[in-house]
């Protein structure tokens, strides 16, 4: 039998706050096979420090979208290439990946699939409003690949004419690192920061920088403070967390099992004394030719006329692009 879902609602934030980690960083794993327990305790402890952020928490109801009858045109299929599946304890969560925004994270995501090297570790660092943070071990929260460390993808720089993003609104592009204003707008359906299009004509190679936006269901990568040390860590948003943006690489978005993401258990390995924490169970590109759980995901083009008319109804209310779930089709 055949499952078919379209989602299209704005959520409506209230301004009720929450405390929330505002770091997400990856330990080295030790190099060395007799380092020293306190070495492990002082990677651990870095792992989990926290400090205060004060977040909007998202609204219970919001403006539902009318429903609209997209021409099959409007869609986009995704390849199966290009989608992760990470069974979790709550079901599946399918994520789209974008190469062209983070080639080297999506390449590091894909390696580890296919080498299992994420199949039952943990989502060892869950806090709610914030990230599911995974690729610990129960044993050690810092665990981490062996393999260099990839070098940070914060930003791209982009052709406007070739990587074409449709630009909606002015936007800080980081309220607490860098408070100057920007454009935000979609590309492919995911949530993009960018300078504006027309600064390609001023600068010296025609391009503008741009970055995916850390919405609720990025995908992205844990590091140290080192800008450049990513390493098999990577977390994905339970919540809008503007503070992250341009300084962590978000190499994808989840397409389907949102409220899988937002099920798993909230918790810090090394912190909370009784935190049990839920278990990737697999992960597995859909490519992937032994693995039979694929699905079919399609997303509204939303460079096209139909995503324009779609949206108009709505922009008159003021809405940030992080308030606006763009259409998503599934069939198994």
């Amino acid at each position: 039998m055949k499952r078919f879902w379209l989602s299209g609602v704005f959520g409506l934030a209230l301004a009720t706050a929450a405390c929330a980690d505002n770091s997400v960083e990856e330990t080295d794993a030790a190099s060395d096979a007799v380092a020293s327990e306190a070495q492990d305790d002082a990677a651990a402890a870095q792992e989990t420090e926290l400090a205060s952020l004060v977040q909007d928490a998202p609204a219970e109801t919001g403006a539902e979208v009318a429903e609209y009858a997209f021409p099959d045109d409007a869609w986009r299929e995704v390849p199966q290439d290009r989608l992760l599946y990470i069974e979790t304890d709550h079901g599946m969560i399918v994520i789209e990946m974008a190469p062209e925004f983070a080639p080297q994270h999506v390449e590091r995501m894909t390696t580890l699939a296919n080498e299992r090297f994420y199949d039952f570790l943990v989502w060892h660092r869950v806090i709610d409003e914030f990230v599911a943070q995974g690729g610990g071990s129960r044993t050690n929260p810092s665990h981490s690949t062996e393999m260099d460390r990839v070098p940070g993808e914060f930003t791209v720089r982009r052709d406007p004419a070739e990587l074409v993003v449709y630009e909606t609104q002015d936007r800080v592009i980081n309220p607490r690192s860098n408070p100057a204003m920007a454009r935000a707008g979609f590309w492919n359906g995911f949530p993009v920061g960018t300078q504006a299009a027309a600064l390609a004509g001023i600068t010296a190679d025609g391009q503008v920088e741009s970055w995916l936006l850390h919405c609720e269901g990025a995908a992205a990568m844990a590091r140290t403070s080192d800008p450049n040390s990513a390493g098999s860590q990577f977390y994905i948003t339970r919540g809008n967390a503007e503070h992250l943006n341009a300084q962590y690489t978000v190499w994808g978005r989840v397409r389907d099992g949102q409220d899988a993401v937002n099920a798993i258990a909230v918790g810090t390995m090394g912190q909370d004394a009784n935190f049990s924490p839920d278990t990737i169970r697999s992960m597995r590109v859909g490519s992937d030719e032994s693995f039979d759980g694929q699905i079919s995901v399609e997303v509204i083009d939303t460079n096209s006329e139909a995503f324009a008319i779609w949206l108009g109804p709505y922009w008159d209310q003021g809405l940030d692009i992080c308030d606006i779930d763009v259409p998503v089709r599934i069939t198994e």
